[in-house]
């Protein structure tokens, strides 16, 4: 048996490719960034072949370094940026039109015209999700209606739907000549297109969206051999691991039992709660999908609290106001200043996501004052995380009955000492920095790594898993209250921004 086993992980921003070695240790890893397109407001796209291109170049980066070859690793699993939206020719593997990215609100009026007739929540029994332009399945809507030709050729099944997880296992196992055309359960359930009791397209959703069944990849479990690397370095590797990236977090930090949570402070912010075999339907502005699945093992379910701006809030600040020149500096610079002298910022570019879920909503900025500075803006901007956090953690804990003793925490934002600690604050409790901290890469390796029997089971995997650091709540309960309910006042500032068609002006 092959040392290593890899995991691409196209996220948001960037695509990666990590090799880890038996004991769940990062062996080698290599980045490159894709391009944001924004066609007007509230559109947000990426240009599909630049992230295989991407993907190809990352991986090829990372084998040289170490000089591994596909015989050093033992399979390969996917984790994905989720709910982005690739259309594509079967037969010349380009894509029809950008992929539509998880962020963009174009489908607004979609929402707004299904709403009409059976409420937001109309497809929640079945999908777990209310009506949002965060799923996938009304951007596949918008390309069937605004690409000339596609629709018919969708019909045909000339063209072909995934997430971005379904568009790299297509192009790794040979693209136009023979490639699978496949996905996972947890990817699927963030369609709004996928019944979370049969685990299988649901047709009465498909036909009120408009949506040709022949377009679909196949749903398959997120830990299973899908087929092999058709070429390059990884030529004959099995591919053998398939998750959303936040489901993948969730397994990378080995919260395998009911009760256990993790929350993701990457470009947006994700905490998910395992729940179990039985999927909890949220009444407090939570979504229910699939947490994972392991073969031919029953399904696992989540409640997820899903907040759309995180650390794209540290980017905007970086590349729109130029207040900084790298992400990282965001804490030095809030460090300046004791405290958010009154700013708060609530980042509602997408609109708001958990709780709230209005599309209408806009970022806004709270509190200014001549006294107010860039370093208070910094740091509001820190604390915008966090403060959305304790939203869906009440919001978590009220659907589950849980009380949550502990956060489990991962992605880029958490090397943050100042957001770790103000996070803990204003939840009153515990947050924890787990030693591996490339989470999400790790659970597709993980899936990956229980297919092939690199790994042996469950109890393997968590006895990987160790904290690196503590943060305990050291915030007097007086002023975090005092800040939350000044917070939950901003939040309602953003409600309502955008008019709707029709609306008195």
């Amino acid at each position: 048996m092959p040392d290593f086993i890899g995991a691409i992980d196209q996220g948001t921003t960037s695509t990666r490719f990590i090799v880890f070695n038996r004991s769940g240790q990062l062996v080698t890893i290599a980045q490159k960034e894709h391009e944001q397109i924004y066609p007007q407001p509230g559109w947000v796209e990426h240009n599909p072949q630049e992230i295989w291109t991407r993907t190809q170049e990352v991986i090829a980066q990372t084998m040289q370094l170490k000089g591994l070859t596909a015989k050093n690793l033992a399979a390969v699993g996917i984790t994905n940026q989720r709910e982005t939206t690739v259309v594509w020719n079967r037969k010349t593997g380009q894509a029809v039109y950008n992929a539509i990215v998880w962020q963009d609100t174009r489908v607004a009026s979609y929402v707004e015209e299904l709403s009409k007739t059976g409420g937001q929540d109309r497809f929640r029994a079945k999908t777990g999700l209310p009506l949002a332009t965060y799923f996938s399945g009304l951007k596949i809507r918008w390309i069937l209606e605004n690409v000339p030709g596609v629709r018919a050729l969708a019909e045909s099944g000339d063209v072909l739907f995934g997430n971005i997880d379904t568009f790299l296992l297509w192009n790794l196992t040979g693209g136009p000549n023979g490639g699978i055309h496949i996905t996972d359960v947890t990817n699927a359930s963030r369609t709004q297109l996928m019944n979370l009791e049969t685990l299988q397209w649901d047709a009465e959703i498909l036909s009120l969206s408009g949506i040709p069944a022949a377009m679909l990849p196949r749903i398959a479990s997120s830990s299973e051999v899908y087929g092999h690397v058709a070429a390059g370095p990884l030529a004959g590797v099995p591919l053998a691991g398939d998750l959303g990236d936040q489901q993948a977090a969730l397994v990378g930090q080995a919260c395998f039992e009911r009760g256990q949570a993790k929350n993701t402070y990457g470009t947006g912010c994700f905490l998910l709660l395992n729940t179990g075999g039985t999927p909890v339907q949220s009444k407090f502005g939570l979504v229910t999908t699939v947490a994972y699945k392991f073969g031919k093992q029953p399904a696992h379910y989540a409640l997820e609290g899903s907040v759309a701006i995180a650390g794209a809030l540290v980017q905007w600040l970086r590349d729109n106001l130029n207040l900084i020149s790298t992400s990282a500096e965001v804490e030095s610079l809030a460090c300046q200043v004791q405290d958010n002298g009154g700013v708060y910022f609530v980042p509602a570019f997408s609109g708001l996501y958990a709780p709230y879920w209005k599309s209408s909503a806009r970022g806004v900025i709270c509190g200014l004052t001549r006294y107010a500075t860039k370093a208070h803006l910094a740091r509001a901007v820190l604390e915008a995380t966090a403060f959305q956090t304790r939203e869906v953690v009440e919001s978590m804990e009220k659907d589950s009955g849980i009380d949550l003793d502990m956060l489990r925490t991962d992605g880029g934002m958490i090397e943050d000492e100042l957001l770790m600690q103000f996070q803990a604050d204003i939840l009153d409790r515990p947050v924890v920095r787990p030693s591996i901290k490339e989470t999400t890469a790790l659970g597709a390796v993980y899936a990956a790594g229980l297919a092939v029997s690199f790994f042996l089971d469950l109890d393997e995997l968590r006895a990987k898993w160790s904290v690196d650091k503590t943060w305990k709540p050291n915030m007097p309960a007086e002023t975090r209250e005092r800040m939350y309910r000044t917070w939950k006042k901003a939040v309602t500032r953003t409600f309502d921004w955008v008019e709707e068609p029709g609306s008195n002006p």
